[in-house]
């Protein structure tokens, strides 16, 4: 024990140390920490010596061991995955305990329909005031939000200047362009920062102790665009955006960090990007993302209504693959863009799941996504909702949740409507679940290649949002949502018109094997929710609604039992 010892040295080399013990090789950073150790030494100091040693490099091992439990992103990973493989307290012996252990509402004002994004997790924070779990979250109206796990109590908070003038649709654009922020950040663990866009399009680097500017805030994308969560692999960041809100270029866009100069490159699509999770990545770090409607013509570098493979950093177009009903899919606004992919592996191989509003269900390989012809996937689902083939309020939306359990992948997608007529039937299904439903299904293998099999679905939702799973329980929050667009004569609805037919979310645990009912808040939640998401860490649960208001479900004193 006592050979660990440091000296002032020590902090030259943290970054490599940090590294080490993240990989649990704490020898390895043991040499790190003691190159150049001063030798003579008399016996009083030597023991000083090796006393502090021993409580920082416990109190940096504590720290960085912790990170598995952090929730750095929508979906908590780069893939999308919404698994919280870091989630150690809360499983199904002890799920129906959870409670609602605080709710806190924010100095906020929610902008057509959007208020707080779905928060990232900062586990065992060291700060001024001891070890913290930060609950972070961006406010629509170009706040950000750091909150004491713990206690609810806020523990700082960062308003940005806008630096760009008025936007041009100036109380016009409604739900569709709100000129609000609508991107979750992102938080990364290595440097204790948090990334966020605000509305000018500006992304601002934040410590995460204290909310204070890393580097100063450099422009991302353009003022008052519509972008989507945030996603960071080698040290590049990326987002989407949609809409064409105030004349921005629809597309992915990615910046630097390792460059000082922060350069920008994007990749413009024809349709939006606009699924709940933004972009994703592969284990190669490849972008996928899924496009919208719009104009299609691949010879003129058009996309629309398709998945697009991009070369990390560069954002050079690797590969696509384009639905062969295409043109119908387009002419029936049953656009992609509305969810997210999601990146797994299967059988040695990396899929990628895809969908949208038509109800169907594409499984992709990374090695060639859509096939010679860019139209061919290794798996096509039969369509399983959305039967009217209607624009709104059925599909696919927001993003997937994908999973293992005794060698078996999961997949399951959170579907507004009634399950399709002419589907394969569900083994397992807990009601009519004609509002909506969570619907899982197994990845089997059919003749060598992947095919989706039913599981279950779950009791009815209305619009769920994308779900997490943890230990064998998929969370999940039925958002209450007022997904109608338009009324019966055509017209498009209002924020306000769609907020007051909204009703309470609901959130649940279900049996991720068979997707029964192991704990529900019934009427604790007092909002709706708006294309958001969960964040789950260290036994707690963390939903977010549109009057700005974050809840957190937990275990209280029984977690960790």
């Amino acid at each position: 024990m006592n050979r660990y010892a440091l000296h002032p040295e020590a902090y030259d080399g943290l970054d490599e140390i940090r590294a080490y013990i993240a990989a649990i090789n704490l020898d390895a950073a043991y040499r790190v920490i003691t190159h150049h150790r001063p030798l003579a030494l008399s016996p009083p100091l030597a023991i000083w010596y090796n006393t502090l040693a021993m409580k920082m490099f416990l109190i940096l091992a504590l720290c960085l061991s912790t990170h598995a439990a952090d929730w750095r992103t929508f979906g908590g990973d780069a893939q999308r995955t919404g698994w919280a493989k870091g989630e150690k307290l809360i499983d199904k012996s002890n799920v129906k305990k959870l409670k609602l252990e605080w709710s806190l509402k924010l100095e906020n004002a929610p902008i057509e329909l959007y208020a707080l994004t779905p928060p990232v997790v900062s586990v065992n924070t060291i700060t001024p005031r001891g070890f913290r779990d930060l609950v972070i979250t961006a406010g629509s109206s170009d706040t950000l939000f750091a909150i004491d796990a713990d206690t609810g109590k806020l523990e700082w908070k960062k308003s940005f200047q806008r630096e760009a003038g008025d936007p041009p649709n100036r109380g016009t654009g409604g739900w569709l362009c709100p000129n609000a922020v609508v991107a979750t950040p992102l938080y990364d663990a290595q440097s204790r920062t948090v990334h966020t866009i605000s509305i000018d399009g500006r992304l601002h680097s934040l410590n995460v102790v204290n909310g204070e500017d890393r580097v100063p805030p450099v422009q991302f994308v353009p003022p008052y665009s519509k972008s989507w969560s945030l996603n960071l692999i080698d040290g590049v960041l990326y987002t989407a955006l949609s809409q064409g809100c105030n004349r921005a270029k629809n597309g992915v866009y990615a910046i630097d960090l390792k460059d000082p100069k922060r350069p920008v490159t994007t990749f413009q699509t024809a349709g939006g990007v606009w699924g709940r999770a933004g972009v994703a990545a592969g284990t190669d770090a490849k972008i996928y993302a899924e496009i919208g409607d719009g104009a299609f013509d691949p010879e003129a570098g058009k996309y629309s209504d398709a998945v697009i493979q991009l070369e990390p950093k560069t954002l050079r177009l690797l590969d696509y693959f384009a639905p062969k009903n295409q043109r119908f899919i387009d002419k029936k606004d049953l656009d992609m863009g509305n969810i997210s992919p999601v990146v797994f592996s299967w059988q040695g191989r990396e899929l990628i799941a895809a969908s949208g509003k038509e109800g169907v269900i594409y499984l992709l390989d990374a090695k060639s996504i859509g096939g010679a012809d860019h139209r061919t996937p290794v798996y096509t689902s039969p369509p399983y909702t959305n039967e009217e083939a209607n624009f709104h309020m059925r599909g696919f939306w927001g993003a997937f949740t994908s999973w293992e359990d005794n060698g078996t992948r999961w997949l399951a997608a959170p579907a507004y409507g009634p399950p399709h007529s002419a589907s394969a039937a569900f083994p397992m299904r807990h009601g009519d679940a004609k509002e909506g439903s969570i619907m899982a299904f197994k990845v089997a293998s059919k003749d060598g290649q992947p095919a989706l099999e039913p599981a279950w679905t779950s009791l009815e939702m209305i619009a769920p949002d994308p779900a997490v799973m943890a230990n064998g329980i998929v969370f999940a929050v039925s958002t209450g949502d007022e997904t109608r667009q338009v009324d019966s004569g055509g017209r498009i609805l209002t924020s306000k018109e769609r907020a007051g037919s909204s009703k309470p979310a609901i959130l649940y645990a279900l049996d991720a094997s068979n997707g029964e009912v192991l704990y529900s808040s019934k009427d604790l939640i007092k909002g709706f929710t708006h294309f958001s998401g969960l964040s789950v860490s260290e036994g707690r649960v963390f939903v977010v609604t549109a009057d700005s208001t974050v809840y957190a479900f937990g275990l209280g004193q029984d977690a960790g039992k």
